[in-house]
């Protein structure tokens, strides 16, 4: 085993990594970027050497590993892990790449290449052509609607984009090129015949260089969201055992048919509609998935040791007949994103921060941590296990209502309604669907966008007390609404989502006070009791615990699995930032990102709903609509540029005026 291993990524993986180099007794090197100073990895490795040119600098990775006297480089997952040059660059350099060797990268990395590889293989792949040589307009009308466009050299669903008509088609190519182009530097597309009710099932394979390549079973990830995945879990409720076999032996060829070393998926979309189809090939991501946990948790093995065992060429410790299953195992990703305004990037700082015990958290974040819009917009992932799949699905729903995030809004809500759906309660599961169920969805997580009565009730006695404790000691400052024969009522106009609601309160909370929170509504006796990062508020009777945190404009509350900020509202706020723009014509950035294109110049007439711009955050592309009909008076933004959350992106007038 190697005595020291530099860690080549950030967040919960780079974490998930040291964790097994700490139980080794292997020293660790991190890395940092410049906008991750301070970060956990950073301070939890034993050595942490700065990137000034990021994570993707290939000569600052390797110059790091040599100065802190590192034998082998574990480079995670995204950045560097599939980069068949670094993998070259850390051989030329003397140091070992926890990894495959860079022609078996090479080999997968080109989605035309790869399925042309495993299909001489034996494994069954999607049909569908690709350019150069074809021709993908005519290869659309062969296949027949709807099609699937992928970047050949990319993954993680970016570029990915299904077409329904020859119409759609040109518009998707120009998309799906410029994507690929920015992600991966190659806009060569394929194209495959869409498959309908598609799941998404994988095979984890682990290879040695000693020819021993075995699978560790399938993980199911059907459920998706713009084709990146939310959930996983293993087994796959879908499969049999013969299926499971089938699908488990075409992986292994798969992975041996290009000489494969250490860990790998093979992945797979399987016609929900019929029963023991083995399976078509889509890709083989030659890296640790993000995943992998709950492979661990029902075989009892760790990935990232094996692949540091085969690395320092050690030969695989079980052969396919030792391996075992247990069990169940599900995983929610939580992300940086707002799924009631269409799943948009949010970003902030961690104002307080509970996780779960009792089940496994990987997690990269921290109270005081900053999320900003540089990387993807995962901050940790929540996996439970459990005898059997109704028994997981449970252990996981509690750990999520335990987990508190203040500060940026997550999913754990959405996650929540998710686990609770039928149709993913009974397995029934499909890559399309949450976006079939999106608004049965939503509405279970966040029903009509007001807030709970108590969570008013209990923003508004927040409120309430902080004007008392800013009083003092004199007792006429004190705001109870003292008045000559009886109390007078506070009003708080209170704003959370877009929605704004009227809350009237009498009294100390501290003390007792009423609270009407509709009109109409008899007063409620309510009373508040401050902690440590918490609230505790009865409401006639009934007492309810919530974290609570500020940021100096908005006071956060968290229970149950949810987080709302609350504002007092004050007129005149920019509107609905989710979509973009103002009744006034301005046009407000909906996420913090980078424009990425500017479609209009000063001066261009514009209809309503016509592309403005597209701005790009965490992966995600969202286009930037008109208003209204116009003409654009001002365009404050360029290609390039960073911008902020509400951000004036353009201004759109009447074209008389």
């Amino acid at each position: 085993m190697f005595d020291t291993v530099l860690v080549a990524n950030r967040g919960e993986i780079a974490l998930r990594i040291l964790r097994t180099l700490r139980r080794l007794g292997v020293r660790s090197v991190a890395v940092y970027a410049d906008a991750d100073q301070g970060a956990r990895h950073a301070a939890e490795a034993d050595v942490a050497v700065r990137l000034p040119g990021g994570y993707l600098d290939v000569d600052g990775v390797v110059a790091a590993a040599l100065a802190t006297g590192a034998r082998a480089v574990h480079p995670g997952y995204g950045f560097l892990a599939e980069n068949a040059a670094f993998a070259r660059r850390c051989a030329e350099a003397g140091l070992v790449f926890a990894g495959p060797p860079p022609a078996a990268m090479e080999a997968m990395a080109d989605k035309i290449r790869a399925k042309a590889t495993v299909a001489g293989a034996g494994v069954p792949v999607v049909p569908g052509a690709a350019e150069p040589e074809d021709d993908l307009a005519a290869v659309a009308a062969s296949v027949g609607y709807p099609v699937l466009i992928k970047p050949s050299a990319g993954g993680g669903g970016k570029g990915m984009l299904v077409v329904r008509s020859p119409e759609e088609l040109p518009a998707a190519l120009e998309s799906a090129r410029r994507t690929a182009v920015a992600a991966f530097g190659d806009g060569t597309l394929l194209l495959e015949r869409f498959v309908s009710n598609p799941r998404h099932i994988e095979i984890q394979v682990m290879a040695d260089a000693h020819g021993g390549v075995v699978h560790l079973g399938e993980r199911e990830c059907s459920l998706q969201r713009r084709h990146q995945k939310i959930i996983e879990e293993a087994p796959s409720p879908l499969l049999d055992d013969a299926t499971r076999a089938a699908m488990g032996a075409a992986a292994v060829r798969a992975a041996a048919a290009v000489g494969y070393v250490g860990a790998g998926t093979v992945e797979f979309i399987v016609p929900g509609d019929e029963p023991g189809h083995p399976g078509y090939f889509i890709e083989m991501n030659t890296r640790l998935q993000v995943e992998h946990p709950v492979t661990e948790l029902v075989t009892g093995l760790d990935l990232v040791e094996l692949q540091l065992r085969v690395a320092a060429g050690e030969p695989l410790p079980f052969t396919q007949d030792e391996i075992r299953s247990r069990g169940h195992a599900i995983e929610a990703r939580v992300y940086a994103e707002d799924p009631a305004h269409g799943f948009l990037p949010t970003g902030g700082r961690v104002l307080a921060l509970t996780e779960p015990a009792g089940v496994r958290v990987d997690s990269g974040i921290q109270a005081g941590g900053v999320v900003g819009s540089d990387y993807d917009p995962m901050l940790s992932k929540v996996i439970a296990w459990g005898r059997d799949r109704p028994a997981a699905l449970r252990r996981l729903d509690a750990a999520l209502r335990a987990t508190t995030v203040l500060g940026v809004t997550t999913n754990i809500a959405f996650l929540r309604a998710l686990l609770a759906d039928p149709a993913v309660a009974a397995g029934d599961l499909g890559t399309g669907l949450i976006d079939e169920r999106l608004d049965t969805l939503l509405a279970a997580a966040y029903g009509d966008g007001a807030p709970p009565r108590d969570v008013r009730a209990a923003a508004a006695l927040v409120f309430q007390d902080d004007l008392a404790e800013a009083a003092g000691d004199d007792p006429w400052d004190v705001p109870d609404g003292w008045r000559l024969g009886e109390l007078a009522w506070t009003t708080w106009l209170l704003e959370t989502r877009g929605n704004t609601t009227r809350v009237q309160v009498r009294g100390t909370p501290g003390h007792g006070a009423e609270v009407v929170l509709d009109d109409g509504e008899p007063a409620a006796e309510a009373r508040l009791t401050r902690g440590d990062g918490e609230v505790l508020v009865t409401l006639d009777g009934v007492t309810r615990r919530y974290a609570c945190a500020s940021d100096g404009r908005a006071v956060w509350l968290g229970r149950d699995g949810h987080a709302w900020a609350v504002t007092p509202h004050v007129p005149g706020d920019p509107g609905d930032a989710a979509a973009g723009r103002t009744g006034d014509g301005v046009v407000r950035s909906p996420m913090p990102g980078t424009v990425l294109l500017v479609k209009v110049v000063p001066g261009e007439r514009v209809t309503e709903g016509q592309p403005l711009m597209i701005v790009e955050a965490m992966k995600m592309e969202h286009t930037v609509t008109s208003p209204m009909d116009g003409v654009v008076a001002d365009l404050p933004v360029r290609a390039g540029r960073p911008v902020d959350m509400d951000a004036v992106l353009a201004v759109v007038r009447e074209e008389e005026s």
